[in-house]
């Protein structure tokens, strides 16, 4: 008895081992850089469960190729094989995907190729980014043994491949069953069901694998309209704390919204440590320049500069890669950030302090200095009259007026020590002063 129960035992640990597992994932859609840490991790998986092999389910017109050459080079790194699906369409950064595969699959009435590099408008771009997709798109090909001018003609319509072009002024784009004919696909399928039994894995574990949601929110922070709310979410809480004594509530805010930023960024490479340190330094600079050095000088503007030139960094990528279309895209979105940031500030400068929400904040109500509960003496009788600043106004400082030492605070500009000012206003025990 004992040894058929230790017999049953080892027949189904010697099963478990013996059943295949497969993994299946989608790449469908714009091609964008989100989705690549999907991919990496689908491989990672696969490879860690020792699979079979894994099934990419392709149905794009294309995207980022920044973004499809992260993707290629996680498949083609793969130590599990790997088969593309094409359900539909792999145009575009999807044909440089599939081809990465060890393997591709085509449904009837499916097509693959069309990789010209093109701008948001569909033109074709430079010389220069062509060549280099050409050489992305043959190196791959020749990777897993398909031809590498089919792979060419599909980027650069002046290849002429004589067995599959009837017109050498286009680019190549295939169907199914041109694409078997010249062994781009090694068959036609119409379901992933077909595709295992195809590859011999028809009673394979398949294992489907969708994106989890930490991704989900990186693909999210890193669209261009979330991205841009957070840096100027970043730019105008680091700008209100600078004008204001302590750190509060905007402050936080800005630092969490540069980290979101930042951090996207560096999960999708788009930035590196240098990008963060180099905003890192130029708030540094910035900050010494407003409360260590006097005036508006080098520290000042080196600031800024770093900072710009660590956000415009931290929205590109892959330097092999960049094109006129991703720089100017990175320009307009940081123009709008600092446009948007700016209008914002005045208005936060012009109208917070009068709402209605922040003079609930402020008590109206007054007793008279006659009760002898008065904290201090009335401030108003010192509106107009002028004095010394003591200190450096930055904007809070100490002034001389009326031989009285008093608190001041200007409406954010920068007064040197010893400068003529005036009060402008008093609000509760606040006094507003301006340079004379």
């Amino acid at each position: 008895m004992k040894k058929l129960i230790l017999f049953m035992i080892l027949l189904s640990v010697s099963f478990s081992f013996a059943q295949k597992k497969i993994y299946y994932a989608e790449i469908e859609g714009d091609i964008d850089l989100g989705l690549a840490p999907y991919v990496r991790r689908v491989v990672n998986e696969a490879e860690k469960n020792s699979a079979s092999a894994i099934i990419f389910r392709i149905n794009t017109f294309g995207g980022r190729v920044d973004a499809a050459t992260q993707i290629k080079d996680a498949i083609l790194d793969s130590r599990v094989k790997t088969i593309a699906f094409i359900d539909k369409r792999a145009i575009s950064a999807g044909a440089l995907i599939a081809l990465s595969c060890e393997k591709i699959v085509m449904v009837p009435g499916a097509t693959i190729g069309a990789t010209t590099v093109v701008d948001q408008a569909g033109e074709k771009q430079s010389e220069k980014y062509q060549s280099y997709m050409r050489s992305e798109m043959r190196a791959t090909a020749e990777k897993n043994g398909r031809r590498t001018d089919i792979a060419q003609g599909m980027v650069d319509e002046r290849i002429v491949v004589a067995d599959v072009q009837d017109d050498s002024t286009k680019l190549i784009t295939l169907t199914s069953e041109e694409a078997l004919k010249v062994n781009i696909t090694d068959t036609i399928a119409n379901s992933i069901e077909e595709v295992q039994k195809y590859f011999g894995l028809e009673n394979a574990n398949v294992v489907t694998l969708e994106s989890n949601w930490a991704e989900d929110v990186v693909r999210f922070i890193n669209h261009p309209i979330v991205s841009s709310l957070l840096i100027m979410l970043g730019l105008i809480g680091l700008y209100t704390e600078i004008k204001t004594p302590g750190w509060g509530v905007a402050g936080t805010v800005g630092v969490i919204a540069l980290a979101l930023f930042f951090g996207t960024s560096y999960i999708l490479e788009l930035a590196s440590i240098i990008e963060i340190l180099l905003f890192v330094i130029g708030v540094i600079l910035l900050l010494v320049e407003i409360f260590v050095i006097p005036g508006f000088g080098i520290f000042g503007i080196s600031g800024i500069t770093l900072m710009v030139l660590g956000l415009f960094l931290g929205l590109l990528s892959d330097f092999k890669m960049i094109d006129w279309d991703i720089i100017s895209i990175a320009i307009v979105q940081l123009a709008s950030v600092f446009v948007g940031s700016s209008v914002i500030i005045f208005f936060l400068l012009k109208y917070l302090p009068r709402t209605e929400m922040l003079n609930k904040l402020i008590l109206k109500e007054q007793v008279a200095a006659k009760s002898g509960y008065a904290a201090q003496p009335s401030l108003v009788d010192l509106i107009g009259k002028e004095g010394i600043a003591l200190t450096d106004l930055r904007p809070s400082g100490t002034a001389l007026i009326e031989s009285n030492r008093v608190d001041v605070v200007t409406e954010g500009d920068y007064i040197d020590r010893d400068s003529g000012i005036k009060v402008k206003s008093v609000e509760g025990s606040k006094i507003v002063v301006g340079k004379k």
